[in-house]
């Protein structure tokens, strides 16, 4: 297994934005063998230029978009973002895309979030044929390339092709996750837990066979939450309730929350609704009070080195190939402390037989 992290500071005040701190947690990172860093991109930042800036300060690690959201570019304005990247970085740049949701696709930037999974196939093939160095002439259900009835040209990218430029899927249902094991080349799994691996990992190699490959030709990579460790398991667990009560309760509507759906096909539907319903009625404290300790555990990497060093066991068991940790610590010396003792025991459970 290999180790991922996340690139950015803290939203919503200015006061946080400390860039220095952040570079140099991801130097640190690289320095001690952390095989990616991740942007994201939601309602505040965009995520290429965070990992434009990222690739002069590195050398090594790969830069991934975790993920650009599918409709807020153009497909071809993807594939030229992404090309650029590859090319600044040394193509260490992955390419990583999701659909968001319609409150941010719809209240943020204004477009329908109608059809996305088409909407996500078909910007997959456009840009594939752009960096493949293929004219773009493509007839979508979206999609018409060059539009119809006008001036348009088909072209060929005025840059070096990059037919080998990786396509990662932020995917949860089932059919978008057999979509992922089509046509991708790596996985970003959220709300991830191993001991229910079945209901993500089953639907991306039902879709890897059908296009005649194993699931083993994708990268599994999955978040795996907070690492921390401390004999006081208690004091780790309270601090992780708020986040999954907002994840449960306000990462989407009450018609469309797909990380609640994610939790309900995992057995947790009572759970899920009644912290949604919690959290909707701006029963905060409520919501976060009804989230159970076991659920934290299942989707953090924090304990005593023994319970940390056995969920790392679960995951490699069940083909997970990378997980992507936020490691805690008020300092960047505590946050790389952490990271560093995560990696030691990666690779105790790596060289295990």
């Amino acid at each position: 297994m290999k180790l991922a992290v996340h690139f950015g500071v803290p939203p919503y005040t200015v006061s946080n934005e400390d860039w220095v701190a952040a570079v140099d947690y991801v130097i640190e990172a690289e320095r001690l063998g952390v095989d990616s860093v991740w942007t994201a991109e939601a309602w505040g930042y965009d995520g290429a230029t965070l990992l434009a800036y990222l690739a002069a300060k590195t050398s090594r690690i790969r830069l991934g978009s975790g993920i650009f959201q599918v409709g807020t570019r153009t497909p071809a304005l993807l594939a030229m973002t992404a090309m650029a990247l590859a090319s600044l970085s040394g193509d260490r740049f992955l390419l990583g895309l999701g659909v968001s949701g319609p409150q941010v696709i719809e209240g943020w930037h204004g477009i329908p979030f109608a059809r996305p999974m088409q909407r996500l196939r078909e910007t997959i093939e456009i840009v594939r044929k752009v960096t493949h160095g293929e004219r773009l002439s493509y007839q979508g259900e979206i999609y018409q390339l060059p539009l119809p009835n006008g001036e348009g040209k088909a072209l060929i990218v005025n840059a070096p092709a990059r037919p080998n430029l990786p396509i990662y899927l932020a995917t949860l249902g089932p059919k978008s996750l057999e979509l992922t094991g089509e046509l991708a080349d790596g996985w970003l799994g959220t709300s991830f837990m191993p001991e229910h691996a079945s209901i993500f990992l089953d639907p991306i190699a039902k879709g890897a066979a059908r296009a005649g490959r194993a699931i083993a030709a994708i990268e599994i990579q999955v978040s795996a939450g907070f690492v921390a460790f401390s004999d006081d398991v208690e004091s780790l667990i309270a601090p992780r309730k708020p986040g999954l009560a907002f994840t449960l309760g306000a990462m989407g509507s009450r018609q469309q929350n797909f990380y609640n759906q994610v939790y309900q096909r995992a057995g947790y539907a009572d759970i899920a609704h009644e912290v949604q319903e919690l959290w909707l009625a701006k029963q905060r404290e409520a919501a976060i009070a009804r989230v159970p300790d076991e659920l934290v555990l299942k989707t953090n990497l924090i304990g005593t080195v023994a319970m940390v060093r056995e969920r790392l066991r679960i995951y490699k068991q069940v083909g997970v190939n990378t997980l992507h940790v936020s490691p805690d610590g008020q300092t960047l010396d505590e946050r790389v402390a952490n990271l560093a003792r995560l990696l030691e025991l990666v690779k105790e459970i790596n060289a295990e037989a």
